[in-house]
């Protein structure tokens, strides 16, 4: 029950967030944050090169390239340890993710930001973020799964940090290199995250009915 309240409380929010940024409620928010990532040069992010470099590497880590090998070699991994049914809802989990988020895009039709130079060439809507949402969903669904395999707490915990730290780095990216309002990336995130919750819940659902295999079979 814990798991179907977190997604409800996470689609409200999302609900709530799509309707301020509609009506205009954070331009404000979105202007100064995106700002604080700048110099008083619009087109010249804050840090050294090295830091654009970095992000710029991250970034590619959410893009649809990346996401698809990286659910692909899992997918494999599963069919080859016998686990199909649970390769069936990874590969569901991302494809359906990326169907959501460019039916989001269509109903919002945001544009992307103007307020500063784009450090990469980007060609679809803005809200939500594609990067966001997607490494919320691939990410946060590779925490889960791993975390039945370990029996140490302290190991849940660093893989559980380990996926939130990913999501947060690559929707942070998208900000930083000029192509996302803030509010872009928090939408994604809220989306993802609520998409990610669903999946588990309906993979521990088949579970207790034995239509899924549990980590370890």
């Amino acid at each position: 029950m814990k798991g179907w309240l977190w997604t409800a409380l996470l689609l409200l929010g999302f609900a709530a967030l799509a309707a301020a940024t509609a009506a205009g409620h954070l331009q404000d928010f979105d202007r100064t944050l995106m700002l604080a990532f700048r110099t008083g040069d619009t087109g010249n992010p804050i840090g050294p090169l090295w830091v654009e470099r970095l992000f710029l590497g991250l970034t590619h880590l959410g893009d649809w390239r990346s996401v698809l090998g990286i659910a692909a070699v899992v997918v494999v991994y599963l069919l080859a340890t016998g686990r199909r049914a649970t390769a069936l809802l990874v590969f569901a989990a991302i494809s359906t993710e990326a169907l959501l988020n460019n039916l989001l895009k269509e109903i919002f039709d945001r544009a992307r930001p103007d307020l500063v130079a784009h450090s990469v060439e980007v060609s679809t809507t803005s809200f939500p973020s594609g990067h966001a949402m997607a490494a919320a969903v691939l990410y946060l669904t590779l925490g889960a799964l791993l975390l039945p395999t370990q029996r140490s707490r302290a190991r849940k915990i660093a893989i559980m940090a380990a996926a939130i730290g990913m999501t947060a780095l690559i929707g942070i990216s998208r900000v930083y290199l000029g192509v996302h309002w803030p509010t872009d990336v928090i939408g994604g995130w809220l989306a993802g995250a609520a998409w990610a919750l669903i999946c588990w819940q309906i993979a521990l659902r088949l579970q207790t009915r034995g239509k899924i295999e549990r980590a370890g079979d």
